[in-house]
């Protein structure tokens, strides 16, 4: 088992969806014996924004391509290569302002890559990242597991689908800035999402 885990936190350290992503990975180590892990810290690696030059670079011909344009190229290649090879993901999502972190869409950004990981047909889009599991460590201040605030778990289900996972288990850590009872909890009912999750 080749396990991927990515932190979308801005924070390298003290992140609490990276606390949530660590101990689903450490339980997936226990239980698989030769199991290996990956880790990309978006805080410390991130992947650049999808702008103008990187666009061009994408749609030069590779023959055609500047340094510079194959090198930024190269970056969105590491990032594709690295969830192809994994048979696990681990992703640890905190919520910005009812979304995802402007790191982690640079990330989604970087590896939703036409004739790669997903591909059009006559009968619609089809997704080539399959046959992977995905664990989601969503961190979040306050209360919004099932409600309509909740952006976060719809995109994810339809972005990650889009790309051909679909196999994908929430771990949910809520109510942390809540004061510390209520952040125990939130650590609690994430602690048996991962039993749930690993069941």
């Amino acid at each position: 088992m080749n396990i991927l885990q990515i932190n979308s936190s801005a924070r390298s350290e003290g992140a609490n969806s990276t606390r949530v992503a660590n101990d689903i990975t450490a339980r997936l180590l226990a239980a698989n014996a030769g199991a290996t892990v990956a880790v990309r810290d978006l805080a410390t690696r991130p992947v650049p924004v999808l702008d103008e030059a990187a666009l061009g670079a994408l749609f030069t011909p590779v023959e055609q391509r500047t340094p510079e344009q194959a090198a930024r190229v190269a970056i969105a290649d590491a990032a594709i290569a690295e969830v192809q090879a994994a048979d696990v993901l681990v992703l640890g999502v905190p919520m910005y302002n009812f979304t995802v972190t402007a790191q982690f869409k640079n990330w989604i950004d970087a590896i939703a890559r036409a004739g790669v990981t997903f591909q059009y047909t006559a009968n619609g889009p089809e997704g080539l990242l399959k046959g992977k599991k995905v664990y989601i460590a969503l961190a979040r201040g306050g209360m919004y597991r099932g409600s309509e605030l909740d952006t976060q778990v719809p995109y994810l289900k339809a972005v990650l689908g889009f790309l051909g996972m679909t196999d994908l288990h929430f771990v949910y850590a809520e109510g942390l800035n809540m004061g510390p009872e209520a952040a125990q909890k939130g650590f609690d009912q994430a602690a048996a999402d991962i039993d749930a999750a690993l069941a």
